[in-house]
């Protein structure tokens, strides 16, 4: 297991700032610990809720910036839906609503995963939205829920500190 280590004061200062700010310095030093980008060889290297802060940093980028179909076609597809992810959100994480919102895109991208993660041009990228508008209810319930689903998140690092770093 790798070891992440992060600053009391760099905590202390992000907290302030607000719960994006304090999510950052654990998914940072995170990423930083693990070359950037969570693989099928580092995966190994941390613990489960290392690992769905991770997932939960990616699916909220991707969908944030441009939904599901951009979270699929972009190769995250399996990440989030092959992992048990969902399962923790649900069980460790107290998320029931966003775990019950991913089993469902779950059987979407099962539908649709080869159309949605084939190579294309931008022209029939941006057509995939018009071509699956079953994922859009998806889209809008997460960026509603968005700031409300990132203080979950927050509100259960916090109360686990230990299990994302030691604060020195």
């Amino acid at each position: 297991m790798i070891q992440i280590t992060i600053k009391d004061q760099d905590l202390s200062l992000a907290a302030m700032e607000g719960m994006d700010e304090f999510l950052a310095v654990f998914i940072t030093a995170l990423r930083e610990a693990i070359g950037g980008e969570l693989t099928t060889e580092n995966i190994t290297e941390l613990n489960a809720d290392q690992v769905t802060l991770l997932c939960w940093d990616t699916l909220h980028e991707e969908v944030m910036d441009g939904g599901f179909i951009q979270l699929i076609h972009n190769g995250y597809g399996p990440l989030i839906f092959k992992n048990p992810f969902a399962k923790a959100l649900n069980k460790m994480w107290g998320m029931r609503d966003l775990s019950k919102r991913l089993y469902e895109v779950h059987t979407l991208w099962l539908q649709s995963r080869e159309e949605l993660e084939r190579d294309c041009t931008d022209e029939e990228f941006m057509a995939l939205f018009e071509l699956h508008p079953e994922f859009d209810d998806y889209d809008d319930w997460f960026v509603e829920n968005e700031e409300e689903l990132t203080g979950q998140v927050a509100r259960y690092v916090d109360n686990n500190i230990e299990k994302f770093a030691t604060i020195v």
